[in-house]
């Protein structure tokens, strides 16, 4: 049982994570309509923010070294939630050992090479499905 242990906190973070980000993105959908993807955007940002304090706070000073709460709420429920949070911590981790050019090439490597994925993925099934 120990063995599954891992998985089963990953597993019940994502779960939980996955809902949570299914449900904010319902109410900032429900409560403002607009072509700026604001759900995506608050849940990036608020992920981004909770993995701040849980990676600080929470794994730092109130459970140092808990690889099982890294597991459930940074790799479960973050990771479910957003791993736009996760790239943004790496990143700041980065930048905080002083590797300006590693971080800044995350950044514009990250976002461009993700574009030209989805639209490689886009043209792939557009090709498929013809």
């Amino acid at each position: 049982m120990a063995a599954l242990m891992p998985y089963l906190l990953v597993g019940l973070g994502g779960f939980i994570g996955a809902n949570a980000r299914f449900v904010v993105a319902r109410l900032v959908g429900a409560m403002f309509e607009a072509r700026f993807p604001l759900g995506t955007f608050v849940i990036n940002v608020s992920g981004s923010f909770l993995l701040g304090i849980l990676g600080t706070l929470v794994a730092q000073r109130v459970m140092p070294n808990s690889e099982s709460l890294r597991l459930a709420l940074g790799v479960g429920f973050l990771g479910a939630f957003t791993t736009f949070s996760t790239f943004e911590f790496e990143t700041h981790s980065l930048i905080d050992d002083g590797s300006w050019l590693t971080a800044s090439t995350n950044m514009v490597a990250s976002v461009f090479v993700g574009l030209l994925a989805v639209r490689a993925g886009i043209v792939l099934a557009n090709n498929w499905l013809n």
